[in-house]
């Protein structure tokens, strides 16, 4: 394994190990003009709020689209709006310009209409791929990656063998200098003692409980209740919510819990230091991948039985130890730590050194292959109201 990457420089000093174009539309009317100017160019990827063309309630979502075009991964951004909505595209632009990134912005209405649209975009887009192509190749240490984990498609096999295995191996980029970030803190219920004893300090132990107790509270409102289990859980073997958290935990490693990064709509917390944290990104697979990339991850681990996880933006990396479900989509095979034919550290090696070879430009098993819409999720302002939560209380 080697020690160091050579990625693509960015102006605010960040590395990236890949070297997109984002295409963002503020609002869906414009996705199909935004699909076909990312055509045009070689690595153009769309970013489409696909909620609502209003900005009030809406604040956390635009957050997500701001610092998902800060990722080191990005080397510029086009936004686009209809022009009958209240989101500027300029919400979105003008912050992620203040990183030196080019960031353009158009409005179709002022653009007289849906071909000048595409026309100018198309020439923008060029300018972008331009500057992806001339970002400077910079060498750094692996310790510089942001690694997000997550699980999905969980069965009995996750917590005996692929999360496990992350787990270790999250301790080991740890230990090298990396930062690592779990999310999905609806999946930690139950284990919230023994989180608490690997907080830094008293207020990161309070904080990670409080935000673990309101994020079971917005998915199991009495009369209002929707599956955080999926059929694929059940089916796979796991029985309850504080079963597949236990089993989830372990994915987390065993290093000090730094802070827990909260998104919502005023804030949107980043690493400030290495180390491994939490934070509130979600568990619903797609979305997650974009909270990943706007908390700054380079590269995801993520844990399942046998289903396939993608983002067009921050690679991942699929881990599975269940060998009825193994296919192609899968970068490591964790399954003979269930046939007692390897250990959890050899598997863990093996996820460090793929780390390694993806953040040096290797591909994954589907990336590029298997297409993953870049899905936006925000919590409800209005239930966050009923259920009296504030950030920060």
């Amino acid at each position: 394994m080697m020690n160091s990457f050579i990625g693509f420089g960015r102006t605010d000093g960040s590395v990236g190990i890949r070297n997109h174009v984002l295409i963002m539309a503020v609002d869906e009317c414009c996705d199909g003009i935004a699909r076909a100017i990312a055509d045009s160019i070689d690595n153009g990827i769309v970013v489409t709020n696909y909620n609502t063309c209003m900005y009030g309630g809406n604040e956390e979502m635009i957050n997500t689209m701001i610092h998902t075009g800060n990722n080191p991964n990005v080397a510029g951004v086009l936004v686009l709006a209809m022009g009958c909505g209240s989101i500027d595209p300029e919400i979105v632009a003008a912050p992620i310009r203040e990183t030196g990134r080019p960031a353009f912005s158009l409005v179709c209405m002022k653009q007289q209409g849906t071909r000048a649209t595409i026309n100018q975009g198309k020439e923008l887009a060029q300018q972008l791929q331009q500057a992806a192509q001339d970002a400077p190749r910079v060498e750094k240490p692996i310790s510089e990656l942001i690694i997000g984990v997550k699980c999905g498609g969980s069965d009995t096999s996750s917590g005996i063998a692929s999360n496990p295995s992350v787990g270790r191996a999250v301790d080991t980029l740890v230990d090298m200098g990396a930062t690592a970030i779990a999310g999905e803190l609806i999946e930690l219920v139950g284990c919230e003692s023994i989180l608490r004893q690997r907080a830094v300090s008293t207020e990161v132990a309070d904080k990670l409980e409080r935000l673990i107790h309101q994020e079971e509270a917005r998915w199991h409102v009495d009369g209002a209740e929707v599956e955080t289990m999926s059929i694929g859980n059940s089916v796979g073997g796991l029985t309850t919510l504080e079963e597949k958290s236990f089993g989830a935990l372990s994915k987390t490693g065993t290093r000090a819990i730094q802070d827990v990064l909260q998104i919502n709509h005023l804030v949107h917390e980043k690493p400030t230091t290495a180390g491994f944290y939490l934070s509130e990104a979600t568990h619903l697979c797609g979305s997650a991948g974009m909270h990943f990339a706007a908390l700054g991850a380079h590269l995801i681990l993520w844990t399942t039985g046998g289903a396939g996880f993608n983002n067009p933006i921050v690679p991942v990396i699929r881990v599975s130890g269940n060998q009825y479900l193994l296919n192609e989509d899968i970068d490591i095979d964790a399954s003979g730590i269930m046939r007692a034919e390897e250990g959890v550290e050899s598997v863990a090696e093996r996820i460090v050194a793929k780390v390694s070879k993806v953040a040096q430009g290797q591909q994954t098993n589907i990336e590029e292959i298997g297409y993953s819409y870049c899905s936006l999720y925000q919590k409800d302002q209005r239930l966050e109201t009923v259920l009296r939560f504030k950030p920060g209380c």
